[in-house]
């Protein structure tokens, strides 16, 4: 939900830009709490620094020269696009706007439609959604607020074109140790083929013990993994998590029961009788033995893109969906070495760096080998987070990506 303010008499505009400043960074607060966004402790030097940030812009120099003065939000823009037509750094993005560390993780709702106004004072840059908020002498309006509100739910600007991460919010899943042998399984099907696709009805049994039920309001949509293979870090070879492989989901159409019939002798049998689901979407086709997870809760994905708080030295561990792929390019997904123990957060812009062939020197008699420097390659945005893992989505590439190529802050 959104709040607009129709403002007819009250204080000069400076001072309500100051209060309405205030009041950014409460809602700023309020809406980060409400977006499943894992916080991690806060620096009072990095607090300092947000502060600081939010009241002061970027230097003008680091606008780009064709910047524009006024501009007005395009169904079709993104976060990222519209950061790179304004900035030489499109990570710098939260200096531009204005943002302080409880309001980072949410983009100050831009949507279709409203008009961003570039102001320069004093050798430094602000964008607003108001003209003239940059102080300075103005004339006195009176005003009257009142509160209008409006669901805007659906039109907020994403940080990049939706279609390119909203499968991987789902289907990557880390998990730790044998989790996924710990899940229900998929004992058999209606059909007596070993694959099942999409309509097709399966049957799964808790590996629990403890009947495969969902309550009353739960979502009945399970998603299908199957193999959780290692993912080994580059550089220790340690293993961070195991990487479930994404098969499809599936609905519950009747919970896990027991079946209880007289044997005949005075007795009776108790059978178990497994959980009934219809398969709505795969990806691979369904087999026997896979294994069902929850849906994950929902990302929140309005988030904006900016630098690491801190150092981040990571590796890429894989090339997400492509085992027989050695090289990613633009726009493809990497897991990566750092994750939520690390500080890494959603959003989060990285340089990509190649890892530096190594050559045999052809000018020299001895043929010595030699190592070229590594070089930025292009840049990744983290999109999801686990312990010791990410997930992240290469926005711009020169060269083909590989397994061991480095992330670091942004350059």
């Amino acid at each position: 939900m959104r709040e607009k303010m129709n403002n007819k008499a009250g204080p000069s505009k400076a001072s309500v830009s100051r209060v309405a400043a205030a009041l950014a960074l409460t809602a700023g607060s309020m809406l980060a709490s409400g977006a499943h966004a894992q916080q991690y402790p806060v620096t009072p030097k990095q607090r300092a620094t947000a502060q600081q940030v939010a009241s002061r812009g970027v230097p003008v120099s680091e606008l780009n020269a064709n910047a524009p003065e006024t501009y007005v939000v395009k169904r079709g823009d993104t976060l990222w696009s519209i950061s790179g037509m304004y900035l030489a750094k499109p990570w710098r993005w939260p200096e531009l706007w204005g943002m302080n560390m409880d309001a980072i993780r949410n983009p100050h709702l831009i949507y279709p439609g409203q008009t961003l106004y570039l102001e320069k004072i004093n050798g430094l840059a602000r964008l607003s959604t108001r003209a003239g908020r940059g102080g300075g002498d103005s004339e006195t309006v009176r005003i009257t607020p009142r509160t209008r509100t409006d669901s805007v739910s659906g039109t907020a600007l994403p940080t990049v074109p939706q279609h390119l991460i909203e499968p991987f919010l789902v289907e990557p899943e880390v998990l730790p140790g044998n989790a996924l042998e710990l899940a229900p399984r998929i004992v058999a099907a209606t059909e007596t083929r070993t694959i099942q696709s999409a309509g097709d009805r399966v049957y799964a049994r808790s590996a629990s013990g403890q009947a495969l039920l969902t309550d009353p309001g739960e979502d009945r949509t399970f998603r299908i993994f199957r193999n959780a293979i290692p993912m080994r870090d580059p550089e220790t070879g340690a293993i961070l998590g195991y990487e479930a492989q994404y098969v499809g989901r599936a609905e519950m159409v009747r919970g896990e029961t027991q079946e209880v019939t007289p044997d005949g002798q005075g007795g009776r049998t108790v059978d178990p009788v497994p959980a009934t689901l219809d398969i709505i979407s795969v990806k691979e086709e369904v087999r026997v033995g896979d294994r069902l997870l929850p849906l994950a809760p929902r990302s929140f994905m309005n988030y904006v893109p900016r630098a690491p708080y801190d150092e981040v030295d990571a590796r890429v561990v894989s090339i997400y969906g492509s085992a027989s792929v050695t090289n990613a390019g633009q726009n493809q997904v990497v897991s990566i070495n750092r994750g939520a123990n690390d500080g890494l957060e959603p959003g989060m812009i990285l340089t990509v760096l190649t890892k530096g062939d190594r050559i045999r020197d052809k000018t020299d008699s001895s043929r010595t080998m030699i190592k070229l420097p590594s070089e930025a390659n292009g840049m990744a945005m983290v999109f999801r987070t686990f312990d010791n893992v990410s997930y992240a989505l290469l926005l711009q590439v020169r060269y083909g990506v590989t397994v061991g190529d480095r992330l670091v802050n942004p350059q």
